[in-house]
């Protein structure tokens, strides 16, 4: 072994070394380290019980110790009610007070700057809680099943939420909610003004907290950040805020409404999901970006006004929205993806506007509700089943002369054996032996009297026939048509042939 190992191995052993026998001074048993001149509290072999007052410094064989931290001393003390920890202390260590049942408050100190894992872990009388802005790490389940704590403070959320969770470090704030929020009934919280990040994962699974207020010097609400807090009846955003993370308000089942201030321009991945209680919303122009699913399962969401400044309705962002029955889409958007209005069973009309190029698969699937449909005369193609299981449909009004690109699925069901399209005259024909559009009741004329976002003046002609049977080029009957060409009977006894692509 080499003089340098040798010499770095001692230095790692003298702490231990040093406090290998504990002392006891005035009821209380520290790890004295001589070389400097600090003090460790350490476990009474009888555990301690009742108020415990830990000095600042201690005196042994006349010597000063400077007492700097607590290990795991009180671990299981479930008769200890009180403790009051000094302005010496830097560092509370792993299972200080785990399992200390009585305790009923506890103040942490400027000076501490560590918390260690399952510090307090299991003090289930413990009610309130202050963490100063000293901390700068705090461990792995700190707080876990400190079940009767109603109150928090945390001077400063932004430092608290930048710091490492042992095995979770690669994603470090996923276990945040741990720290003193599992099973816990938070109703009051403190967010004091030197706050400018709310951080991922912060308040998540907070079920017991009714409203918060959030200062004027935040400016982001990271991901999670009140994932679950379904208590939450209001909440006011300041217009510091310019984003709201993924999944920030989602399952916050209470709120009824929210006004998004005109400072934010993003509105992330399921922000609002599950907000069921939500009945409206306000989206400011200063928003450009609301991504997938933001707004998805809110049931009670009864209108929606999109602003001039967003160009796509994303993936699913209206998904399962049952109780919306008015949007209006404007003339900035130019793609409805995938999903965006799936499952809106009260929508009885969409109009979308001639900005609109492209239409995402199951855009409006299983809007059952859905009567009428106009579609601008941007409209270039529709993805499959975007408007399958839209069983009462009775109008739809296409502005496009150059029949959209679609397939088979995109009107998938014999709902639309019942339902007219209405298209520009001139384009009747193209429609007529275009698929699938010629499984409409009849394909008519736009006039003077229909929704006009192009302003198209046409005369209607009637065409009050469909399909009934469909063949192969070689003459066989089948069920579908298939890729490439087919032939269709229709109910006047007319055939057509038909590229299906």
């Amino acid at each position: 072994m080499t003089k340098k190992l040798i010499i770095a191995l001692s230095l790692l052993l003298l702490p231990l070394l040093a406090s290998a026998d504990p002392v006891e001074i005035d009821g209380i048993y520290y790890n004295l380290i001589e070389e400097t001149g600090q003090a460790e509290v350490t476990q009474n072999p009888d555990k301690y019980s009742g108020s415990v007052v830990i000095p600042e410094s201690v005196v042994y064989e006349r010597k000063d110790y400077i007492v700097t931290s607590i290990s795991n001393a009180f671990y299981d003390c479930s008769d200890l009610t009180s403790v009051t920890i000094p302005n010496s202390v830097i560092s509370i260590k792993n299972f200080a007070f785990e399992n200390c049942s009585g305790l009923t408050s506890v103040t942490i100190p400027n000076s501490v700057t560590s918390i260690g894992e399952h510090a307090f872990y299991g003090c289930s009388g413990l009610t309130s809680v202050t963490i100063p802005n000293s901390v700068t790490s705090i461990g792995n389940h700190a707080f876990y099943n400190c079940s009767s704590i109603t109150f928090v403070h945390i001077t400063d959320i932004e430092a608290w939420c930048m710091i490492s969770f042992g095995n979770y470090s690669s994603n470090p704030l996923y276990y945040a909610h741990h720290l003193y929020m599992n099973g816990s009934e938070i109703t009051d919280l403190v967010i004091p003004n030197n706050v400018t990040s709310i951080g991922n994962f912060t308040f998540r699974g907070c079920s017991g907290l009714t409203s918060v207020t959030i200062p004027n010097s935040v400016t982001r609400i990271g991901n999670c950040a009140f994932d679950g807090c379904s208590g939450l009846t209001s909440v006011t955003i300041p217009n510091s805020v310019t984003s709201i993370g993924n999944s920030a308000f989602t399952a916050c089942s209470g709120l009824t409404s929210i006004t998004i201030p005109n400072s934010v321009t993003s509105i992330g991945v399921y922000a609002f999901s599950a907000c069921s209680g939500l009945t409206s919303i306000t989206i400011p122009n200063s928003v450009t970006s609301i991504e997938d699913f933001a707004f998805s399962a809110c049931s009670g969401l009864t209108s929606v006004i999109i602003p001039n400044s967003v160009t796509s309705i994303e993936k699913g962002v209206f998904n399962i929205c049952r109780g919306l029955t008015s949007v209006t889409i404007p003339n900035s958007v130019t793609r409805i993806e995938e999903s965006a209005f799936s499952g809106c069973s009260g929508l009885t009309s969409i109009t979308i506007p001639n900005s609109v190029t492209s239409i995402g698969r199951s855009a409006f699937y299983e809007c059952s509700g859905l009567t009428s449909v106009t579609i601008g005369c941007g409209i270039r193609d529709i993805g499959s089943w975007a408007f399958t299981h839209c069983e009462y449909l009775e109008d739809m009004y296409c502005y496009a002369e150059m029949v959209p690109s679609t397939n088979s699925q995109a009107f998938y069901g014999f709902y639309v054996g019942n339902a007219t399209l209405h298209v520009p005259a001139e384009s009747i024909d193209a429609y007529n032996t275009a698929y699938p559009w010629i499984f409409f009741k009849e394909i008519v004329a736009l006039i003077d009297d229909d929704p006009k976002p192009t302003g198209v003046n046409t005369l209607k002609a009637n065409h009050n026939v469909y399909p009934v049977n469909t063949y192969t080029v070689e003459g066989r009957l089948i069920s579908n048509p298939q890729r490439g060409q087919n032939i269709i009977r229709m109910s006047d006894g007319t055939t057509r042939k038909v590229l299906v692509k």
